[in-house]
């Protein structure tokens, strides 16, 4: 598929990113009709120490956490344990009576958030700005950070429920805004299944997919793999990062309370490669069905209806495509800022992991980096240029 000259320009790239100071280091990974055609890694997992990046570097993956999460939930409905149209309240009492910010004052909301606003982002939860939603949102992550070393940490369960004893954005399914709806999914299996979520997801999918680098935290015997964050110096070249952020920590160097289905948790690109493997399979992997064809096909449609759609178009950088169910689906090919083909889907993460599968091209792509504010950078964009060109 990938041809030698195609190949030395993908390295020559990502050197030239390296180079640039753009990053520090970073590893991509391409398959196709199910098997490695190519990896390849550059630059270093510690600047300082030289420590260069390798196969099994642990990147903290932020939301490409999120796609995991509804997963999760996709056992739940297959198992028939939930209904979509269950609203919040009925697993997470917070959420009852709800209001909604309109004109600055708050009135109760028209209906109950339900399940399937949370799996679409159409739930009125945001992360920021600057209205009482966002202050509010704000408020409870600021609360989080400062009780996350104390003796009493807020958990996956709290955080949820207090999430929603604050307004809401909008009313709910009227319209799209990115935010903390995956954290409220944890929660929901949490109280679904009796267990702590990353319980729940090493049985029900880690350990099935043999994901054995993938958790909330890492045992001390893995530490050592975990790659330094960096950031822009303001000079042209990269400074350390170390702070915490949306209740995740850091240096994931303990078993945190608050377990984020939206941004908790880390993962080698081999790891990685199994998740994205098993979509792409219909839902199986390693002889194991996980999900079921049909499952899978719902959890990778375009989710949105047109008045959800005109708010998801402001994402300039997503143009030709729409979301469902914790991802990216390219709708549009001749709109999009990218080489891809139609049903293209996947996500990213804060500090840059990136995935993308194209059951067209059965093809899936595979970035791993980190680097503050990162989500889908230049360089993630001009390597997959170069792969779906070559197709």
């Amino acid at each position: 598929m990938l041809d030698s000259n195609t190949i030395s320009q993908l390295k020559a790239t990502l050197k030239a990113s390296l180079d640039h100071h753009e990053i520090a280091g970073a590893n991509f990974m391409i398959i196709k009709d199910g098997k490695e055609v190519l990896y390849h890694e550059d630059g270093y997992a510690d600047l300082e120490a030289k420590r260069p990046i390798s196969r099994d570097s642990i990147f903290r993956l932020y939301s490409m956490t999120k796609p995991i999460t509804a997963t999760a939930i996709m056992i739940l409905l297959e198992g028939g344990k939930i209904d979509l149209f269950d609203p919040v309240s009925a697993y997470l009492p917070g959420f009852k009576n709800q209001r909604v910010e309109k004109n600055d004052e708050l009135i109760p909301a028209t209906r109950e958030v339900n399940l399937h606003d949370l799996l679409n982002m159409t739930s009125g939860l945001i992360y920021d700005g600057p209205n009482q939603t966002g202050q509010h949102t704000q408020a409870l992550f600021q609360e989080l950070e400062i009780r996350l070393f104390g003796q009493d940490p807020m958990s996956t369960t709290e955080f949820a429920n207090r999430l929603g004893q604050g307004p809401l954005a909008f009313e709910p399914g009227s319209s799209w805004a990115y935010g903390t709806s995956a954290d409220v999914l944890g929660a929901i299996v949490e109280a679904v299944s009796g267990m702590r979520y990353g319980d729940f997801l090493k049985k029900e999918i880690f350990e099935p997919l043999e994901m054995n680098d993938t958790g909330f935290w890492l045992p001390e015997e893995s530490r050592n793999r975990l790659v330094h964050t960096y950031q822009d110096n303001g000079e042209g070249g990269l400074k350390l990062y170390k702070d915490n952020h949306l209740g995740i920590i850091h240096e994931m160097d303990r078993k945190p309370a608050f377990e984020s289905g939206g941004a908790g948790l880390a993962s080698t690109i081999e790891d990685a490669a199994k998740f994205t493997t098993m979509l792409l399979n219909e839902g199986s992997l390693y002889g194991i069905q996980l999900l079921r064809p049909r499952t899978v096909q719902y959890l990778t449609l375009a989710s949105l209806s047109d008045a959800q759609q005109k708010s998801f178009d402001s994402w300039h950088t997503l143009c030709g495509h729409s979301y469902g169910k914790q991802m990216r689906i390219l709708t549009d090919a001749g709109q999009a800022g990218v080489i891809g083909s139609q049903g293209e889907y996947g996500w990213d993460g804060w500090l840059g992991a990136y995935f993308c599968n194209s059951p067209q091209d059965r093809l899936t792509f595979l970035f791993m980096v980190q680097k503050k504010d990162a989500g889908t950078l230049p360089i993630t964009r001009k390597l997959r240029n170069m792969v779906f060109s070559s197709l």
